[in-house]
């Protein structure tokens, strides 16, 4: 058996992913706190209701969502049991399939996300791109449209 090389980072390679995790993982985790702070949600929340808000009829299939959020399916269905919880969504059985069920945004759990928007688009605006040029904005989109066509392929954003 032949053993494969590892392809060691070089010092340059080194910082930037740490640099990369640690800004990554600081800018996450403060979106986070601002939104558990000023809305009342995480952030993995706040993303499913954006989901079905710009979903047709503000619906999606259980399974649509959680690929749409990078969740699995057992994780998505323990939010939406929260958010069902909370008023801010219901499941539906799906007509075409059932098997399957949909999530729907209620109109409160679309007042709850347009309450939370304002909020945390600022904070987005303030944590991120206010500390980059214009330049580094259209780096940054096209780094991270490259990388997430590598890492998800044809998966659905």
């Amino acid at each position: 058996m032949i053993a494969a090389m590892t392809r060691w980072l070089d010092p340059d390679e080194q910082r930037t992913w740490r640099a990369f995790l640690t800004a990554s993982r600081a800018l996450m985790d403060t979106l986070d706190r601002e939104l558990q702070r000023d809305a009342g949600m995480p952030h993995a929340y706040y993303e499913i209701l954006v989901r079905l808000s710009e979903a047709p009829d503000r619906r999606l299939r259980m399974s649509e969502l959680a690929d749409a959020t990078g969740s699995s399916r057992s994780r998505l269905s323990h939010a939406a049991a929260r958010l069902e919880a909370a008023g801010w969504i219901r499941r539906e059985d799906c007509p075409t399939d059932r098997r399957g069920q949909l999530a729907v945004l209620t109109d409160d759990g679309f007042a709850t996300l347009a309450a939370a928007a304002p909020g945390h688009v600022e904070g987005v605006r303030r944590h991120l791109f206010d500390a980059l040029s214009p330049a580094q904005v259209d780096q940054l989109r096209r780094i991270s449209e490259t990388l997430a066509d590598h890492l998800t392929g044809s998966r659905p954003n």
